[in-house]
């Protein structure tokens, strides 16, 4: 029931009202019964609006402007907002729908991403977070799902869309991110998957496996020792010394997979899209392992609605993928063939930028695959700080530079410094260039967290209030940054009409 015509919130009448320049979100415009609101921006910071009168009205906590109540983008005045609007609360990718993860460690990138995505039939993942970023960005998940909403809201999504806790590796990281309101849970199971057993040659290999329980042993190969599995058109055989291998790899990793899987996954009681990962490994994921993981997933009724294996080749952080085309796709073919016939669909991660294989996926897996792009939406504010205050990018840049030591403590990259231009060699109008150079994009994409955080001798954050306050000038043309960089992203991956 519209009752308040639109102009009682036009930015003229907020602005009077207000005391100071607002920045109203058109598509935001809401009439509920008796009460419209909306989101405006004044300065750095995002506001909700409402006037009238009603349940709704009464229930957001803000302050009187005249006629209008101003109200903050808190948790709180979201809640309230979720029950009201529902498009406004994340939700499971229930339909199998072909996904992206948007992660948005900044709070800011996801009106760029909704402008990428346009009318584009993929599931948006708009709120992923790892427990890593959180702690980069001095965040929460319930931050990260507040922030998504509230672009939702102002930017005029009302399809569906997610929000994952990413790479989480133990079951209350787990417990946590479902309690906040995720809809998707990564499974990160490096902790539990024993790398040294893949530099062991044939005696050593089964000299570690005859120490294991002998019922362990024996229940494994009654099971799968030396039997053929069809699937689709090959026929692939767990042999004695890949199973031994496979048990002592990811022995405890299942048993952590079908321990969260029952206690937090299966008992939330709504619905939640299960992804497992096992791409943090030293090595790619043999066909063989990937087939062995999936029997036993299915043998212990654990419902994943996708899997990440480490495929061959380099998926180094911000750059596009380092590797033999021709073999990533024969791998690739291998592996889809068996997430399609257990009845999920693969996963990509550090998927931002790695273009050349995009067609290969799109062409391949016809959509029914998730991947996973992050730090290139910080790369893209990085761009705009270029663009439109070189000053600060050149402090950042030389900032990054005695931070990427510690940086690669957490990432694994292989960047070299002594390759990227110095700063005195460049121009003002040249700085953007360094966007377009492997070294300088993973020396800035990897550095972020140092970058933001990092204080000076007075406990004062070295770029983070200079950086914020840019974004917020500049808003569109950030947003048509990553509308440009993700569309590019989306139309190579097939997800949308080229142009």
């Amino acid at each position: 029931m519209e009752v308040y015509a639109t102009e009682r919130l036009d930015r003229e009448q907020l602005e009077q009202s207000l005391g100071s320049d607002v920045k109203l979100y058109p598509k935001s415009v809401t009439n509920l019964g008796e009460c419209s609101i909306a989101l405006v921006r004044q300065g750095r910071q995002r506001y909700l609006v409402a006037c009238g009168s009603g349940p709704i009205y009464d229930e957001f906590d803000g302050e009187m402007h005249g006629a209008i109540k101003r109200c903050g983008t808190t948790h709180a005045n979201r809640l309230i907002l979720n029950r009201y609007l529902p498009y406004t609360v994340p939700s499971a990718n229930t339909a199998q729908k072909p996904s992206i993860g948007l992660g948005d460690r900044l709070g800011e990138a996801t009106g760029g991403h909704i402008a990428a995505l346009g009318e584009s039939a993929v599931y948006p993942i708009f709120a992923q977070q790892s427990i890593r970023e959180l702690n980069f960005t001095d965040r929460t998940f319930s931050d990260v799902i507040d922030s998504a909403a509230w672009a939702v809201f102002a930017h005029g999504w009302t399809a569906a869309w997610g929000a994952d806790g990413d790479h989480l590796k133990r079951e209350a990281e787990v417990a946590n991110a479902l309690s906040d309101g995720a809809t998707m849970i990564t499974l990160d199971s490096s902790e539990q998957i024993d790398n040294t057993i893949q530099g062991l040659d044939e005696q050593g290999l089964l000299a570690r496996y005859e120490a294991l329980d002998e019922g362990i042993r024996s229940a494994y190969e009654e099971r799968y020792r030396d039997k053929a599995h069809t699937i689709g058109d090959v026929t692939i055989t767990l042999d004695g010394t890949s199973l031994a291998r496979d048990v002592l790899i990811y022995d405890k990793a299942l048993t952590f997979m079908q321990q969260v899987w029952e206690h937090q996954i299966k008992e939330c009681g709504r619905p939640i899209d299960f992804e497992i990962s096992i791409d943090e490994t030293d090595t790619p994921t043999d066909v063989k392992s990937h087939l062995f993981i999936a029997l036993e997933l299915k043998r212990r009724q654990v419902l994943v609605s996708t899997l990440a294996p480490r495929f061959i080749g380099e998926f180094q952080k911000g750059i596009d993928y380092r590797g033999d085309l021709g073999l990533f796709e024969e791998d690739l073919v291998l592996h889809s063939a068996i997430a399609r016939h257990f009845g999920y669909r693969l996963s990509v991660h550090s998927g931002s930028d790695k273009f050349s294989i995009f067609p290969i996926l799109g062409r391949l897996l016809a959509g029914r695959f998730h991947i996973k792009t992050a730090g290139t939406n910080w790369l893209e504010a990085m761009r705009l700080m270029a663009q439109k205050d070189p000053g600060l990018y050149r402090r950042m840049h030389e900032h990054a530079l005695t931070r990427f030591a510690d940086a690669t403590a957490f990432y694994h990259v292989t960047t070299d410094l002594g390759a990227i231009k110095p700063l005195a060699d460049v121009t003002d109008e040249e700085l953007e260039a360094y966007l377009g150079d492997d070294n300088a994009r993973q020396l800035l994409h990897i550095t972020y967290g140092y970058l933001l955080l990092d204080e000076d001798g007075a406990g004062k954050k070295l770029f983070r209030d200079e950086f914020f306050a840019l974004l917020a000038k500049e808003e569109e043309s950030y947003q048509a940054l990553l509308s440009s960089h993700i569309g590019r992203h989306l139309d190579l991956l097939g997800f949308r009409t080229a142009g």
